[in-house]
């Protein structure tokens, strides 16, 4: 499995804007477009205007590094939206989003998606009952993604108690979360709203 191992916020610095991969560091001055809000490398200062490609290029690298997915995966993505009805660029959001890492972040167990991928790779949740360990799974609506219970490990996922960051997770509006036992069901793909 390939993945990116480098450091997180140059990634942020990059795109100009928090992308929230960190977590609760992206809410603290600690983040690293509070310190040093341009983009890394020697000649980060002296870039110069960006055209029409390099707007759509950044914008595309950006929906990647939110998600956590890398080009190929980004690729196949693109293609399964296109063959699908509607709007492209929706069509591949919708897919995005429904990822079971980012259903678990989005939900609450998980302060970052990579803490929500890492989470699922270990196995602690199940979809519809049977175990998922594929961070990249698909969720489909009426889905019910829940915790599972194991005496060896802290539920350590209940809630995030992050500052703001329950404010970042709020458009998950297709969603239903029960706090005991901890799950949810997906209720409707129809009802995305993007921000």
């Amino acid at each position: 499995m390939a993945r990116y191992a480098d450091a997180k916020c140059r990634l942020c610095r990059r795109e100009g804007q928090k992308l929230f991969l960190k977590g609760a560091r992206c809410f603290t001055d600690k983040c690293a477009i509070e310190r040093r809000n341009y983009p890394p490398g020697q000649h980060g200062l002296n870039r110069g205007k960006p055209t029409a490609y390099g707007i759509q290029l950044r914008e595309k690298q950006k929906a990647k590094r939110i998600y956590g997915v890398l080009e190929s995966q980004f690729r196949k993505y693109f293609q399964w939206a296109e063959r699908e009805k509607g709007v492209t660029g929706e069509n591949l959001l919708k897919l995005l989003e429904l990822r079971l890492d980012n259903v678990v972040h989005r939900l609450g167990f998980a302060a970052s998606r990579r803490e929500g991928r890492q989470m699922v790779a270990h196995g602690h949740f199940a979809v519809n009952g049977r175990k998922v360990s594929v961070p990249s799974f698909l969720v489909k609506v009426g889905d019910a993604v829940q915790c599972v219970p194991r005496p060896s490990t802290r539920c350590a996922w209940t809630t995030t108690s992050t500052p703001g960051a329950a404010r970042y997770r709020s458009g998950s509006t297709w969603t239903r979360t029960r706090r005991k036992p901890p799950s949810a069901a997906c209720r409707c793909a129809k009802t995305f709203r993007f921000r």
